[in-house]
C-alpha cells in the first residue's frame, strides 16, 4: 500500500476503508472483509456508533497492531471541553479495544474546539494518538487553529470528489503541512457520477470502473481517500488502483467536472450549524 508522510513523520496509507453510515451490526463483517482484501487503514468516528464493531473486527483479524492505521473522531463536546475530550477519547479507545489510535480528528469545527485541541495535543504528546487533525474545517478555521496553537493539524478530512475538487485549498494545506483527506469521494453517486461520460470513457481506456478512475485521480493528486462499501467485490475493486496511471490529459478532463458545489450540505449554513451544534452523543 502506498503511503503519505504526515507532518510529524507518521506514515499513513493513501487508501483506506471508511465505515460512515454503516450500522453497527454489519460493520464488523465489512471491516473483516476489508482487512482480508488488503486494507490496513480504517476510518470510523464516535458519531458513527460503530467503533465497537470496528474493534471486534480488528481483534478477529489477527493482524499485528503495528500494521494497522486506525482513525476515529471526536464529536462536539460540552464544557469543560478539555476534560470531556479526554473522556471521549477514553471511551473511543475502549470501544476499539486499542491502547492508542493512529489519527484522532476533531469531527466538526464547532463548540470550544480550542479546548478540544489542547486536550488532543496532550493525547499526542502522551502517544495515545500518534497524529491529530481535524475534519470539515474551512480555510479560515484551519489557519486560525494553526496560527494560534503549538501543533499543526496533521490532516484535514473534507468533502472532496470530482465535482468539488478543493485544488486551491489543497495547495494552502500543503503549504502549512496539512494532509488533505477526502470524505465522500464518489459523492454517493450524486450528480450522475457513476454514469458520467468523461469518467466512463477514461475507465474504458484502462479497463477500469468509474470508481477506480476516481480513486486513482485522488491518489495521483496526493489526496488520502477512504471509500466505503459493504460489498466485498467492490472492496477488492476499490483497492485495485495501483496498476494503472492517468495521463495528464485524463487528469485535465476530470478537472473540467469541477463545479465547487457540495453534493451534501453546507457546514456554514445557519440551520446546519445549529443542528450539528445541538447534537450530542448518548
Amino acid at each position: 500500500m502506498h503511503t503519505v508522510t504526515l507532518k510529524n513523520g507518521v506514515e499513513m496509507p493513501i487508501l483506506g476503508f471508511g465505515v460512515f453510515q454503516v450500522d453497527n451490526d454489519p460493520t464488523q463483517q465489512a471491516v473483516e472483509a476489508a482487512l482480508a482484501a488488503g486494507y490496513r487503514s480504517i476510518d470510523t468516528a464516535a458519531a458513527y456508533n460503530n467503533e465497537q464493531a470496528v474493534g471486534a473486527a480488528i481483534k478477529a483479524s489477527g493482524i499485528p497492531r503495528e500494521e494497522l492505521f486506525i482513525t476515529t473522531k471526536l464529536w462536539i463536546q460540552d464544557q469543560p471541553a478539555e476534560e470531556n475530550t479526554t473522556r471521549a477519547f477514553d471511551q473511543s479507545a475502549t470501544k476499539l479495544g486499542l491502547d492508542y489510535v493512529d489519527l484522532y480528528l476533531i469531527h466538526q469545527p464547532f463548540g470550544d474546539y480550542y479546548g478540544q485541541w489542547r486536550a488532543m495535543q496532550k493525547l499526542n504528546r502522551d502517544a495515545r494518538a500518534r497524529a491529530i487533525g481535524v475534519s470539515n474545517f474551512a480555510p479560515d478555521q484551519l489557519l486560525d487553529l494553526i496560527i494560534n496553537n503549538e501543533t499543526v493539524p496533521a490532516v484535514n478530512q473534507i468533502e472532496t470528489h470530482p465535482f468539488r475538487q478543493n485544488v486551491d485549498y489543497q495547495e494552502l494545506m500543503k503549504g502549512e503541512g496539512v494532509q488533505i483527506e477526502s470524505w465522500g469521494p464518489f459523492a454517493e453517486g450524486k450528480n450522475g457520477l457513476f454514469t458520467n461520460d468523461a469518467l466512463t470513457a477514461i475507465g474504458d481506456a484502462h479497463g477500469k470502473s468509474v470508481a477506480q478512475v476516481v480513486l486513482r485521480w485522488m491518489i495521483q493528486r496526493g489526496v488520502v481517500v477512504i471509500p466505503k462499501t459493504v460489498n466485498p467485490d467492490r472492496m477488492a475493486q476499490n483497492i485495485d488502483v495501483f496498476d494503472f496511471e492517468l495521463s495528464d490529459d485524463e487528469m485535465a478532463r476530470i478537472v473540467e467536472l469541477h463545479t465547487g458545489e457540495s453534493q451534501f450540505f453546507d457546514h456554514a449554513a445557519p440551520d446546519m450549524v445549529r443542528w450539528l451544534s445541538a447534537r450530542r452523543l448518548g
